[in-house]
This record gives structure tokens, C-alpha cells and sequence, in this order.
């Protein structure tokens, strides 16, 4: 009973600290390899663009700047360097994150995936 309790207050404190959310999936590059699928429709884990530019060193990567892909006006002139709270906004909603974007994807809207994609983008060196 007294376990039971002090895990029942635990969970509580975690809950209200925000991190039960993230518990989940959180930086599962293996996992986030697997949502990646749906991207690489578009975007290769490389240095070759594709409909999207190559995801390859992303992360780090000041935006509209991969070599050889024709960005949108509005990507050229974002000036963000990619860190995971700009990925996270942009993956969770492009044209909101970066008016003007061409790209045609309505976003991940489950944080635990854009979580788990960012993680396996940090990979990709």
C-alpha cells in the first residue's frame, strides 16, 4: 500500500512537472525512423534532393540553405538554424511555421512522432 502510494505520488509530481508527455517515444530514433517513412516520399537521408531537399546534417543546418534544391522565397528567407524546437514547430505544422512554404504536408500532429522523427534526423550526420 505505501509503495503503491508513493509510485500514485510520483506519477503526480511528473505529471505536473510536464514529463509524462514526453516519457513515451521521446528521442526514439528507431521508432522515428519508422514515421520517417511517410518523409521519404519526398526527402532522402542523404545529400540528394528529391521532391524535398536531402535531410542528410539537417539538424544544425540553417534553413533554405541545402546545396541544389530551389527553396520557396519564404524557406530562403526563414534564417533559422534547424535545432529541435524549430523542427518541432515546422513538423508539427509547415505553413504555419514558415508562411509561404511549398511544402505540401499538413504536419505530424502527434508529438511523440515529431519527438521520435527529430531524434532520427540528429542521426543523419
Amino acid at each position: 500500500m505505501k509503495n503503491t502510494r508513493k509510485l500514485t505520488m510520483f506519477g503526480a509530481v511528473l505529471l505536473c512537472a510536464g514529463l509524462v508527455g514526453s516519457v513515451g517515444h521521446a528521442q526514439d530514433a528507431d521508432h522515428g525512423k519508422i514515421v520517417f517513412k511517410a518523409c521519404a516520399v519526398c526527402h532522402s537521408v542523404d545529400h540528394t534532393n528529391r521532391v524535398g531537399p536531402g535531410l542528410e546534417g539537417v539538424v544544425g543546418r540553417t534553413a533554405g540553405t541545402a546545396l541544389g534544391f530551389r527553396y520557396s522565397d519564404a524557406m530562403k528567407n526563414f534564417g533559422t538554424v534547424w535545432d529541435p524546437t524549430s523542427l518541432n514547430a515546422f513538423l508539427e505544422a509547415p505553413q504555419k511555421a514558415v508562411p509561404g512554404t511549398r511544402m505540401p504536408f499538413a504536419g505530424l500532429k502527434d508529438a511523440s512522432d515529431r519527438a521520435d522523427v527529430i531524434g532520427y534526423l540528429s542521426t543523419l550526420k
